[in-house]
Order: structure tokens, then sequence, then C-alpha cells
């Protein structure tokens, strides 16, 4: 039996007369990366903010290691373990690379922001996050303030942040959006090595990118999920192909 650790069942979520999901039902397996597809107004965005605990769904049910929390806030998901990044940026602009993942680092902690002057010397802090900016190719960059960054980099730099809290589950919402080729490429090497380390759910656009990293991919279309299996399964799904991959499959 796969080891689900995010499970939906019969998620519905309404806008007026607008179904913006519609009986929703997906598992997220231990160690997986999984993809969420669809084409701009399939619903994506409403979903994952369900997940993340933005939007409450008008039915159905969102279940984490085992745990309902359908109606946990987005702080009670985070300290389960679930993380979400990439949707806006989320860095500290005048803070260093470094300063940055070492506030991720302190939040896995609990402990309060305030205190981060003296902290941001503490050893345990910074140890471990440049750790995590060597493991996302940002060793070099650790003590450039973040917004002097190049947009490549900040991605990669929200990577490290999201790793450093350590989650069991990483929601990654678009991390390719406005990001070159060799940008993107970046990113895929990136994720690739997190491969049955991290178990992440993807929501991405750039094709190339979710076939080149995902185990299985979810389609959804007007809000409902209209197939789940390999790449190679969705490639040849007649109607994948004909609501959304088309000739680009």
């Amino acid at each position: 039996m796969p080891d689900v650790l995010l499970a939906t069942r019969g998620l519905l979520k309404r806008f007026g007369g607008l179904v913006a999901t519609n009986d929703v039902t997906l598992e997220v397996v231990r160690g997986e990366i999984h993809a969420l597809i669809g084409p701009n107004g399939a619903g994506k965005t409403t979903l994952v903010a369900q997940l993340a605990g933005e939007l409450t769904p008008d039915a159905g049910v969102v279940e984490f290691g085992g745990v309902d929390i359908t109606r946990r806030t987005p702080a009670e998901r985070a300290a389960l373990g679930l993380a979400r990044s990439f949707q806006i940026t989320t860095i500290f602009p005048e803070f260093s690379a470094l300063d940055n993942v070492a506030l991720a680092v302190q939040a896995r902690s609990g402990h309060s922001f305030r205190f981060w002057r003296a902290a941001r010397r503490d050893a345990s802090l910074r140890e471990p996050a440049q750790r995590w900016l060597a493991r996302v190719g940002l060793a070099a960059r650790a003590d450039v303030l973040a917004g002097l960054l190049s947009h490549g980099e900040k991605r990669a730099l929200e990577l490290a942040m999201a790793l450093a809290i350590e989650p069991r589950l990483m929601l990654l919402d678009e991390p390719m959006a406005g990001t070159g080729p060799e940008d993107a490429a970046a990113m895929v090497t990136l994720l690739a090595g997190l491969k049955r380390q991290q178990t992440i759910l993807l929501v991405e656009h750039d094709m190339d990118a979710v076939f080149a990293l995902a185990d299985r991919i979810t389609v959804l279309v007007r809000g409902t999920v209209i197939a789940t299996g390999t790449p190679d399964a969705i490639r040849r799904d007649a109607a994948v192909l004909e609501a959304y991959l088309g000739e680009d499959a």
C-alpha cells in the first residue's frame, strides 16, 4: 500500500455560481514529486489555497499525515510540516541571503523574530543556513543582500528557505515562473536532486519541467480532476490531450 502523506476527498469550492473545485480527490505519496497541471482557470489556485488553509472548502476533507486538517489554519498546517513556497516572493530583500535562510531555521524552532538582531549571529542558526545555501548552489552568495540577487537566485533562495523549515511536504507554486531557460534548467536540476528525499506537490505550467520531474501528474480542468497517472500515461491520455496538452505532448 502506498504511504499517502496528503489526501483530499471530494473537495468542493463555489464562488457564487462558479464551481472552482468540483469533487476533487487527490493523493500525494510520501517521497514523490506529484505535479498538478491544467489550463488557466482550471481551479489550481483555488485547490492550492484549500490545501494551504487559505480557503475553507464548502464540502470535502483535506488530510495530512492521516490527520484531518480541513479546518486547520495555515500556521497550524505549517507546524505539522506543510510548507508553501513560490506563489509570491517571500524573501527579505534588505537581509543577506544567509540571514534569510537563518530566519527560516529560526522559524522552525518557533522563536520570535523580534529577537533576530542577536540571533542572526547565532552559530546554531547560521551553520545550518550555510548548509542549505550550499544545497541550492548559493554558498558563494551568502553575504549578498537578497534584493540584489538575480531572479533565478531569488528562486533558489526561496527553495533554501523552504528546505530549512524541514517540511514533510513542500507545495511549490510555479517555481519556474518568470525564469529564463537557464534559470529554469537550474531549478529543474535542484528539484531533481530532491527526488526520494522530499515530498513535493508541484504546480507548474512549464511542461518540460513537469515531465522531467514528476513521478505522477494530476490534471485539473474546469475544477475537475480528469486524470492522474505517470508522465507516460498522461502523455497518452486522450482526454488530457483533448482538454489540455494537445499537440504540445
